[in-house]
């Protein structure tokens, strides 16, 4: 490949392109440019040539025409090796382009601002920047393309260590990046416009991720892995989530820390949970201190809280952080939204496993919310399942008490609880709780009566006065029955099984009170 002589710069991101502007320009490079990126080059005292001066063809229509053109897709997309490519663009005066730098309007972030109408999401997609930089990618062997601010350092260094040009290597990876990115974009685009008035599924499903890091392996030893990030999240998550410390997150570390933080998302008060194999094996709330929530998680089920992972919806201090550290416990990865820096002292410090147990902040929480339209999804072979996140913004609207006896007022808060905590264990799910902690849990049975009967035996005397929930109805008394005989005293279920008249008599026959949500949460 020739030594870079002529580069071709437009981006809505100016970060850092001056920068990279400078470091062209003390190669010998031209630089060609377009609107406000060629103004803001000349500011910092570079000379600049208008793209209509490359062209011969003035920019128009408020901008949307200015690189669509012969003279600008013609030099990136001639093949330098052919004569007759050469000859053609010789014959129409079209100049090499050996190096473009475009990013694109910001149409993602746009969509997702409050109010905005279809006509402002409109303006904000790029037709000109994708042009260009798909032109250049497809002739990556002689142009070198660049899309991410990021990039710009590496290309200057190797451009020193090369004498003006590029590697063969450096370019290919740069092209990559270009139809990942245009891809992303025009995904994007596609789903909001189809959601604009379309009932029902939209008629394509894509998503777009951005590797994170390779992993060491996946579920199992012998499985390859790596973490992707879904970019534009809007709400705290693992892929946004920075680690502080610890060993190298595993594929199994993601999947629980991500349910942990999923969990104590769902409360406003300060809650902890510690997260086994997916499911919470312990979880509580406390009205003002999240130490106490912490410990009253963490007596759940110590057995089972060993080796756990730990979310926390609250900044973590020394005194939470000496809890966590006790001498008998082991902790995998811990998330929250802060870490003061005396609990990160003794979090790295303290116990045994300090040096490896992965931390992993978000930021605050505050303010946030699930914005409408999120999905969830689920690969299977040969297809993709899509669909709405499992969030209900009036949870309790269809709340209804179906029993002789109505559940006190304790009972009802911690009906509540139970319920929220519920709808984050594998179906069939059954959680049982003393106040706002949880105090059993039977999870992933293939009958409902078996997991009442784990959660029977994982609360032990801890049962007794406890309530309990259900994330779907009860087929039979069965369940209902088994969880008397262990103590409970209030049940929140669904409802909507045939079997509801002889489910609401075995409650009244044993006086238990039962109220119905109306909404389902399996989880499988």
């Amino acid at each position: 490949m020739p030594k870079i002589q002529r580069a071709l710069i437009s981006v809505f991101d100016k970060t850092g392109i001056e920068a990279f502007a400078e470091g062209l320009a003390s190669h010998g490079v031209e630089l060609v440019s377009t609107g406000g990126t060629a103004k803001a080059l000349r500011n910092a005292g570079l000379k600049v040539i208008d793209i209509s001066e490359l062209t011969g063809f003035p920019e128009m229509l408020d901008g949307r025409v200015k690189t669509l053109h012969p003279k600008v897709h013609g030099g990136l997309l001639y093949r330098r090796e052919l004569e007759a490519h050469r000859t053609q663009v010789a014959e129409h005066g079209i100049q090499d382009i050996d190096l473009v730098a475009v990013n694109l309007y910001p149409f993602e972030q746009t969509i997702a601002k409050p109010g905005i109408g279809l006509e402002d999401a409109i303006e904000q997609i790029d037709i000109g920047g994708p042009s260009m930089l798909r032109s250049a990618a497809k002739n990556w062997e002689s142009v070198t393309v660049v899309c991410d601010p990021m990039d710009y350092t590496d290309i200057l260094a190797e451009m020193k260590d090369n004498h003006g040009h590029t590697r063969r290597e450096s370019r290919l990876r740069l092209a990559a990046k270009v139809f990942a990115t245009t891809s992303r974009y025009d995904a994007a685009i596609c789903g909001y416009l189809e959601g604009q008035g379309q009932e029902g599924p939209a008629n394509t499903f894509s998503m777009h991720g951005v590797l994170r890091q390779p992993l060491r392996y996946g579920e199992n030893p012998h499985q390859k892995a790596a973490f992707y990030a879904v970019p534009g999240c809007r709400e705290p998550s693992i892929g946004e989530a920075r680690q502080l410390s610890g060993k190298e997150l595993s594929f199994n570390n993601i999947l629980d820390l991500a349910s942990a933080l999923e969990i104590v998302k769902d409360f406003a008060e300060p809650c902890a949970c510690v997260i086994k194999h997916n499911n919470p094996c312990g979880c509580a709330v406390h009205d003002d201190d999240l130490l106490e929530a912490f410990k009253q998680a963490h007596a759940g089920d110590p057995l089972s809280a060993f080796g756990g992972v730990i979310g926390l919806n609250r900044k973590v201090d020394a005194r939470v952080a000496a809890e966590i550290a006790a001498p008998d416990r082991f902790v995998e990865a811990i998330v929250a939204p802060l870490f003061a820096r005396e609990a990160l002292d003794v979090l790295t410090t303290k116990p045994k496993w300090g040096r490896n147990v992965r931390l992993l902040e978000t930021g605050p929480f505050e303010g946030f919310k699930t914005p409408a339209g999120e999905r969830d999804v689920r690969r299977i072979v040969g297809g993709i399942l899509v669909q709405d996140r499992d969030r209900k913004d009036n949870e309790w609207a269809e709340l209804k008490t179906v029993t002789k006896r109505e559940p006190t007022d304790a009972e009802l808060k911690a009906l509540k609880f139970a319920q929220i905590v519920c709808k984050h264990v594998r179906s069939n799910a059954i959680v049982y709780a003393q106040g706002t902690a949880i105090v059993g849990v039977g999870a992933g049975q293939m009958s409902r009566v078996d997991s009442v009967e784990i959660a029977s035996r994982k609360a032990g005397a801890k049962a007794k006065g406890a309530v309990m929930a259900s994330d779907a109805f009860f087929p039979f008394a069965d369940g209902i029955e088994a969880a008397a005989k262990a103590g409970i005293k209030a049940v929140i279920q669904p409802g909507g099984s045939v079997k509801d008249d002889d489910v609401i008599a075995a409650c009244d026959k044993l006086g238990i009170a039962m109220v119905f949500t109306g909404v389902r949460h399996f989880k499988h």
